[in-house]
């Protein structure tokens, strides 16, 4: 659900053109993949969707940031060791070098001081190191209430450090209330950007996929992936 930005900023560059409507090789779980895609849909209009919305009107804008900060902080950590397995080690280095400053100057992260230090922040995660390594994205495969993957990335997602720290709070419930705070920040995220994705495509199933498996390799590739065999 989180994509949902991504794919309307995508949608923005590309002129909200719509997507194929023919089959995709790289979906031979389309059956699949479509009645979960309208699970999660249904799952995140019924129940996210509402919860984000009296989020984002009754609370402050500037505690808002904080979370937002707060948890974009723990995944500079996951962003940082990423890179560093891909040879990246001045970004690693900034990433890592963000989380320890915002953690200690910026209180837990709830403030950005690193960005004005120029200590730029980057988006890496252990699917894009496997794609870097060589890994076969393999075929597409929506996440039950995560939604667009690939079966090689559904299993890199919880290989984040982020999830190692929720995980040593002995409370089941203030465990569980950073899991469901963490949703729902980035759920209200995304509320500006809906109109744009429901303009972009005739077949919100076709364009997700599609436009979600452009990003991610032009994410592995850093922006610059090779052509594809069936271009001139």
């Amino acid at each position: 659900m989180k994509n949902l930005l991504a794919l309307a900023v995508l949608a923005l560059s590309t002129g909200c053109a719509t997507v194929s409507g023919g089959g995709n090789p790289d979906d031979p779980w389309e059956g699949y993949n479509r009645r979960m895609h309208a699970v999660n849909d249904a799952i995140d209009g019924a129940v996210l969707k509402p919860v984000a919305r009296t989020y984002q009107s009754g609370t402050p804008g500037f505690v808002q940031e904080g979370v937002t900060n707060f948890f974009s902080n723990l995944s500079d950590v996951g962003t940082g060791l990423n890179n560093l397995l891909q040879g990246k080690l001045a970004n690693g280095a900034s990433d890592l070098g963000r989380f320890a400053v915002n953690t200690v100057v910026g209180i837990a992260g709830l403030w950005d001081v690193a960005t004005p230090m120029g200590l730029e922040r980057h988006d890496e995660d252990f699917g894009q190191t496997l794609g870097w390594w060589g890994v076969p994205p393999g075929p597409y495969f929506v996440i039950p209430l995560m939604g667009p993957s690939t079966l090689r990335d559904a299993p890199a997602r919880f290989v984040d450090p982020s999830l190692y720290y929720n995980g040593r709070i002995d409370s089941t419930a203030l465990r569980g209330g950073l899991y469901a705070l963490n949703a729902v920040q980035g759920r209200a995220g995304l509320l500006k950007v809906e109109k744009i994705l429901d303009a972009a495509a005739l077949d919100p199933y076709n364009f997700t996929r599609d436009a979600w498996l452009q990003r991610r390799r032009n994410h592995v590739y850093d922006g610059r992936p090779p052509r594809e065999r069936f271009e001139d």
